[in-house]
């Protein structure tokens, strides 16, 4: 088992852990729940992701640069769908109205 990457929170380990099963790479998320305990232990207690097989680890990492550019895109601005005209936010890919990708 190898660690892939230090989570900012919870909501975004979730997120990596997931993107990473749709990939078919089994992974963990650990020290998830250290947060609870802030006060008696040290800052940095993060949820970790880690990588279950060795040999998945390149792919992992290459799917971890994806989302790491992804999510840099998500603090960019709203998007309008070019389908139907709707204004999105900047952190969803697929128009809510209408469900075609942002392209």
């Amino acid at each position: 088992m190898r660690r892939l990457y230090q989570a900012r929170d919870r909501i975004e380990a979730q997120f990596l852990h997931d993107l990473l099963d749709q990939h078919r790479i089994s992974a963990a998320i650990l020290g998830d729940y250290l947060s609870g305990a802030a006060g008696e232990l040290p800052l940095d207690i993060y949820p970790t992701v880690w990588v279950t097989d060795d040999d998945d680890l390149p792919r992992a990492q290459a799917l971890l640069a994806r989302f790491l550019e992804r999510t840099k895109m998500q603090v960019g601005s709203s998007w309008v769908c070019p389908n139907c005209g709707e204004p999105v936010e900047p952190g969803f890919d697929l128009c809510w109205n209408c469900g075609r990708e942002r392209e």
